[in-house]
């Protein structure tokens, strides 16, 4: 055991702040559990409900940025919880000096999912497909002009449940979450990145502490896959680069080859007929660099022309 777990096991039980809904429970779960496997350290669920969860307006009217972790961290720096788990893709890009991402555990499906009985094709035209995202509507317009994409709100369980009950054709997903809750038998179709541009660090969870808890930090870098943390730095240094929110049309997705990052990023008009899109390599160490020359090459083609026309 090392200093630090020796700390921790002198602390006693660590507080793991997590959002209340399924996914958000399920998934910190799984982060617990590694924790507790890695370095023996116990932990306990604590459930956060976030203005995110109880607000009835849609995301895109909210800007999206923040609005499922501000409670948590605010528990978090009051000390009334240790650490807490995010889905990275809700995290806003502009730092917080209060508090620090320890850890980005590897990734999962970074893709978006179609659920209903058939695949987007095979939809009749007028079909109803549901989904919160700007981003997931321009894409899709991209590839199915004749459909209706209607907002929604709520769990994946009851977006879902808008398709049994015959209110909507189909809903549009993460692939991640829809198989950590065991709904993955329901997808009818996971969009590939060249038809669909995942927003940047979906399928990736955030570890964030304080920033001044240091054994913490070192205890949670137990969990930190560096190699995801470098995707997700291109693509969510694109998204702040292009200063949009979460809730923007930009789709953003990093891979690595060896030490070679691999990233494209688009910026979508919301009717789907035009887009910014551009891919660029470098080396795994400069992520950060990579995803603000990339920024900064679709501004030149064009891509802040499209961005302003989602906010006026």
């Amino acid at each position: 055991m090392t200093v630090t777990q020796q700390t921790y096991a002198r602390r006693g039980v660590l507080r793991l702040g997590t959002r209340r809904s399924l996914m958000a429970t399920t998934q910190s779960q799984m982060v617990a559990d590694r924790l507790t496997a890695l370095t023996g350290t116990p932990v306990e669920l604590v459930g956060v409900t976030t203005f995110g969860d109880v607000t009835k307006a849609q995301l895109s009217q909210l800007g999206g940025t923040g609005v499922f972790v501000s409670a948590l961290r605010d528990k978090l720096i009051e000390g009334e919880i240790d650490f807490a788990v995010h889905s990275l893709k809700d995290l806003p890009t502009a730092p917080d000096p209060h508090v620090v991402v320890a850890a980005v555990p590897p990734r999962d499906d970074p893709r978006d999912a179609l659920v209903g009985p058939v695949e987007l094709a095979g939809l009749p035209a007028g079909a109803r497909v549901g989904t919160g995202s700007p981003r997931r509507v321009a894409q899709l317009r991209a590839l199915r002009p004749d459909l209706e994409y209607v907002p929604i709100r709520g769990n994946a369980d009851t977006r879902i449940g808008k398709v049994g009950s015959g209110e909507l054709n189909a809903v549009v997903l993460a692939a991640a979450g829809l198989t950590r809750i065991g709904r993955e038998a329901e997808i009818a179709e996971v969009f590939e990145p060249d038809d669909m541009l995942p927003a940047p660090g979906q399928g990736a969870l955030a570890v964030e502490c304080r920033a001044g808890d240091a054994d913490l930090i070192e205890l949670l870098a137990a969990l930190d896959d560096p190699r995801t943390r470098a995707a997700v730095t291109a693509e969510r240094t694109v998204l702040a680069a292009l200063e949009a929110g979460c809730s923007a049309p930009v789709g953003a997705f990093a891979t690595d080859a060896g030490h070679i990052l691999n990233l494209t990023a688009a910026v979508v008009a919301l009717d789907g007929t035009r887009s910014v899109r551009k891919s660029t390599a470098g080396d795994l160490s400069a992520a950060m660099e990579l995803g603000r020359e990339l920024a900064a090459a679709m501004i030149a083609e064009g891509a802040g022309t499209l961005m302003g026309e989602r906010t006026h």
